[in-house]
């Protein structure tokens, strides 16, 4: 079970109510810092814009590839350790937005992570150190440190022998 913070509403649906839940300058600041960082190919520049202005916590010599998306509303919420690649196109969630609520998490990747491209990350899942994740992967609750996964949904395909 991932682990997540529930919060009902009444009324209209969860997304329509979003500024009531986040600022809309604190949303439109992280629009723009994500869009510069997505296309941003220099990583160490990619990382400063993130800690310095979304929050995120960045281990050194990690790489967010060409077109990872991070939280929008919530980027302060991600925590990725050193030396950690995140693939091309990945998604990392920290909020879901459904009919009668919205739910926010931790997302916790560890050291010496693989995550391969396309991948989405849900809120409140943490990934071991030295886990690989395969392309395309939904990982909907927590990778073990130094397990192989994949598929949608996440299944374990190798633990580590270590």
């Amino acid at each position: 079970m991932r682990k997540t913070e529930r919060h009902v509403v009444e009324g209209t649906n969860s997304l329509w109510q979003v500024y009531r839940t986040v600022s809309f300058w604190k949303v439109l600041k992280n629009v723009i810092v994500i869009l510069i960082g997505r296309y941003t190919p220099f990583f160490p520049l990619k990382n400063w814009l993130y800690r310095t202005f979304l929050r995120m916590d960045i281990g050194e010599h990690t790489a967010l590839a060409f077109m990872v998306m991070p939280d929008i509303l919530f980027p302060e919420k991600i925590r990725i350790g050193s030396n950690t690649i995140i693939g091309y196109n990945t998604t990392i969630l920290a909020h879901e937005y459904l009919v009668n609520e919205y739910r926010l998490g931790d997302v916790i990747i560890g050291n010496e992570v693989m995550v391969g491209a396309n991948t989405t990350i849900l809120p409140g899942v943490t990934i071991g150190d030295r886990a690989v994740v395969s392309a395309g992967t939904l990982v909907h609750r927590d990778v073990p440190a130094g397990a192989f996964v994949g598929g949608n949904p996440m299944q374990i395909i190798r633990l580590s022998e270590r």
